[in-house]
């Protein structure tokens, strides 16, 4: 397993407590365009915390979670964010 899909998924488990989580990378999808094949991941959580918050509110929580690695081994990060 690609060891940032692995740090991803440990700082939203840690900063959100998710019933579900999912961290896909999906650098294989990107090629011939900036940062092709490395740094693109799309994930999928679900969490309470998301309770009464607009969608653009839980992606900002998310980004949160994992602030300091964009630019530093997340080029792109694609979020479905969902309350149970």
């Amino acid at each position: 397993m690609n060891p940032m899909v692995e740090t991803i998924r440990e700082r939203i488990q840690q900063g959100l407590d998710p019933v579900q989580l999912e961290v896909l990378d999906e650098g294989h999808k990107h090629a011939g365009h900036a940062g092709a094949g490395k740094g693109h991941f799309h994930v999928r959580v679900v969490s309470a915390a998301f309770a009464g918050k607009l969608p653009l509110q839980r992606h900002r929580m998310v980004y949160a979670t994992v602030e300091d690695l964009m630019n530093h081994g997340i080029h792109a990060l694609s979020i479905d964010a969902a309350v149970p």
